[in-house]
């Protein structure tokens, strides 16, 4: 194909140069940093506000059965915006579609924010809801970095390890905004959620233009339904099981009088869901899709059973971070198993993250119906 072959029709955006020319430039490099920067700041963002979903929708909602509801929005804003955000990468472009998730991850905390303030049930979680659809967003980082860098294997570990920084943060940014905040409890923390989308919304909009996927001409062949669909479901149940025992463990703890080593187990299940990633960027060729979710689908199994005889913070604490590896290791098998035989549709992608976190909002109404019996 020529350079002239790739002259955009009028309306169209795209790129007049050579196909793949911009693959392995300085430019792609920064592109892989930028995305990176962003999703470590929109999964800090995420480790703020899931910490305090749970505890303020205890002290704010109406009924204890509705407790857990801003924590299911949440999760149900991430699998509405999967599509969406999928199918926006392909007509505005990443820089586009990417601010927009991080603007509403902004407004999202500060109407957190104003629902603490004002001790509202409806608009905490509205917030919740909005900071999802920031969250479903930035989870198409990942698939955004793997055309990149050749194979794109080493982009797409690299995007999801960056956020071990968050984890690392968390605890500490947590511990200072609610300082600052005193004494309105959680405010703080709500407020730095919104602050972590702004500065994502920095990352993204500097992102340089890219065109997301490359044309068929190039050779890449597109994927049938049918190619993911075993990957789907498989990483679907292992979000479900994440997001059920996550819900549940704050309150099971709470009910072993083990509240104060609350904010510590999260923390360490959040280190496990992204270090295998910062670990494996560095050896990219040993991440091989089948084995990497066979280990992750045999750890969640074993963070279940240790969690069903859990009655202390070390016990807590041991399933939680099993949970984060097998996550983790889960996640980045199906997303490498579905890019290995050729390139999936916006269509299909939008569809695999929505199946997803689809799976994460069963798991979170299952943590919710059992927390309300």
């Amino acid at each position: 194909m020529t350079a002239s072959a790739a002259i955009p029709r009028a309306g169209r955006l795209d790129c007049v140069c050579e196909p793949g020319g911009l693959e392995r430039t300085a430019s792609d490099r920064t592109g892989v940093a930028l995305l990176a920067a962003g999703f470590a700041l929109s999964i800090l963002s995420q480790v703020l506000t899931l910490s305090i979903l749970p505890l303020a929708g205890l002290s704010l909602a109406p009924d204890s059965a509705l407790a857990t509801l801003p924590f299911t929005a949440f999760y149900a804003g991430a699998a509405m915006a999967s599509l969406p955000a999928s199918l926006l990468l392909d007509s505005f472009g990443r820089r586009a579609a990417f601010s927009l998730g991080a603007s509403l991850g902004v407004a999202g905390g500060l109407v957190l924010v104003w629902a603490l303030l004002n001790l509202h049930f409806g608009a905490l979680t509205l917030g919740a809801f909005w900071l999802g659809i920031a969250n479903g967003f930035s989870l198409f980082y990942r698939h955004a970095a793997v055309p990149m860098g050749g194979t794109g294997r080493s982009g797409m570990l690299a995007v999801f390890g960056a956020a071990t920084l968050a984890a690392l943060a968390a605890p500490t940014v947590a511990t200072q905004a609610e300082w600052l905040a005193a004494p309105h409890a959680f405010v703080g923390m709500a407020a730095a959620a919104a602050l972590a989308h702004v500065a994502a919304l920095a990352c993204t909009s500097a992102l340089p233009y890219r065109r997301l996927r490359a044309p068929l001409e190039h050779g890449t062949n597109p994927q049938t339904w049918r190619a993911i669909a075993l990957p789907t479901a498989i990483g679907a149940l292992a979000w479900a099981l994440m997001a059920g025992l996550m819900g549940a463990t704050p309150i099971a703890m709470i009910g072993c009088g083990l509240s104060e080593a609350v904010s510590g187990t999260v923390a360490w299940h959040v280190m496990a869901m992204y270090a295998p990633s910062l670990v494996l960027s560095c050896l990219p060729k040993s991440a091989n899709p089948v084995p990497t979710v066979v280990v992750g689908c045999l750890l969640l199994v074993a963070a279940t059973l240790v969690f069903a005889l859990s009655g202390s913070t070390g016990a807590f604490s041991t399933s939680a971070i099993l949970l984060g590896i097998g996550w983790s290791l889960a996640t980045l098998g199906t997303t490498l198993w579905i890019h290995r035989n050729g390139t999936p549709s916006r269509w299909l992608l939008g569809i695999h993250d929505g199946a997803l976190l689809g799976g994460a909002l069963v798991g979170a109404l299952t943590a919710g119906a059992l927390f309300g019996s």
